[in-house]
């Protein structure tokens, strides 16, 4: 068909606001000062630090800084994984997955322990019952530490953070399949009630959430002691969605994400870039709308996780063939979201994957009219191409710098070849 052949995009930058921290390990030991942490703690205490399977920036940064501060009380460290059903469930499937972000024991210089096992502690007034790891429980207190940001299947006081963190990551397993039977309207009240159930035995004796910005940057990084945990998560996922990458237009004809995968978003593309969420009895989002939606590639920090696969239309051999169906399928099946681990229409490689979601657009008739969007991945949005026609469009706005003059995709062996992706 060749359609692809009839399009040209440009290269264009979205200009997003920018905080940082301008250092992290300063910023760390200040906030666990300010909220008199070393007070908590004995000499001779075990303290449990909770890391996740997510790929947050400097965090291998945040937890050594945190292991100095445990130490600095003359308490004893150690980081637990903290990631429900993913790794396979299994504690070296966990162990693998920090590996993978760096978060081992030569790297912290603290012992780094993982468990599928967990502890029943205690149930919410609705009778939804808390797990908690046994390594975690087993220690004198716990620090929860996470990045707090808009969730990709729920929202509400509370998405992704300390209270999921609790709930789920610790939970293992058990805890994210108690967690995600509840009806999606109910999540956010359900990790606060879980939360509660942790707070309130005794054992968390802080939490430290972290914001990121567009430019997957260190934005904020606060510590809060026990009693003021939920309010400060409250707080900084208000300034989370303020700092989230979006597509510069609520309107796609069709996307193409270059690679999905679950150090990306849980959801392998997040759900709040791409308007689709693919859940049984729940209304897509209005907002944004993309007819077609192509994905090229799995990332290989992914572990062959292919979560989400399920929210495109259209995808290649080369991702199928990299999916661990055994690990995407006990993620979804955890979930409860099984739709998004289904199949897409499956193409040789990338050139067809595109001309696919034309074909399908315009009935193999002319294509210079649409409107779509390339990108790297649904995190990365700082760079983009666009079709020629929206190019137009976006070029007046004072949040957009057109990079390049228009282009034709290229292809080498059907797979798309970009030289520069900044």
């Amino acid at each position: 068909m060749n359609l692809v052949n009839h399009l040209r995009f440009v290269k264009i930058r979205q200009i997003f606001p920018r905080p940082v921290v301008p250092d992290i390990r300063v910023r760390v030991l200040e906030e666990m000062d300010r909220i008199n942490f070393r007070e908590m703690v004995r000499p001779g205490q075990r303290v449990a630090i909770t890391a996740g399977s997510r790929g947050i920036k400097n965090i291998t940064t945040i937890l050594s800084a945190l292991v100095e501060v445990v130490r600095a009380a003359k308490a004893e460290p150690f980081v637990v994984g903290a990631m429900g059903s993913h790794g396979g469930g299994t504690a070296q499937g966990q162990k693998q997955v920090l590996a993978s972000l760096g978060i081992t024991g030569e790297t912290l210089g603290c012992p780094v322990l993982t468990a599928a096992e967990v502890v029943e502690i205690g149930e919410t007034p609705r009778g939804i019952k808390a797990f908690c790891d046994v390594n975690a429980w087993g220690a004198d207190g716990i620090i929860v530490c996470n990045r707090i940001k808009p969730h990709t299947t729920f929202h509400g006081p509370v998405e992704s953070g300390l209270m999921k963190m609790m709930a789920v990551g610790l939970g293992k397993v058990k805890g994210a399949s108690f967690i995600h039977r509840v009806r999606p309207e109910e999540i956010a009240s359900t990790l606060i009630d879980i939360g509660q159930v942790f707070i309130r035995s005794g054992k968390v004796w802080a939490g430290v959430g972290i914001v990121e910005n567009s430019y997957d940057d260190t934005a904020i990084i606060q510590a809060a002691a026990p009693g003021e945990l939920l309010e400060m998560e409250q707080r900084l996922l208000t300034e989370a969605y303020r700092l989230m990458p979006r597509l510069p237009v609520d309107r796609l004809d069709f996307l193409i994400v270059r690679e999905m995968g679950k150090n990306i978003s849980g959801t392998g593309m997040d759900t709040n870039v791409i308007g689709r969420t693919r859940m049984i009895g729940v209304p897509e989002p209005h907002s944004p709308f993309i007819a077609r939606i192509v994905v090229l590639d799995l990332t290989a920090a992914s572990h062959g996780n292919a979560t989400g696969i399920g929210l495109a239309d259209i995808t290649t051999r080369r991702l199928v063939e990299k999916m661990d169906r055994k690990t995407t399928y006990l993620n979804c099946i955890t979930s409860g979201n099984v739709q998004r681990a289904m199949l897409p229409i499956v193409m040789p490689d990338d050139r067809s994957a595109i001309e696919a979601a034309l074909a399908s657009l315009t009935a193999g008739e002319a294509v210079d009219h649409l409107q779509g969007a390339l990108i790297k991945n649904t995190l990365e949005l700082e760079y983009l191409w666009v079709t020629e026609s929206l190019a137009g469009e976006l070029s007046q706005r004072t949040d957009i710098e057109v990079v390049g003059p228009p282009a034709p995709l290229v292809f080498r062996e059907g797979n798309l070849v970009l030289e520069d992706d900044h």
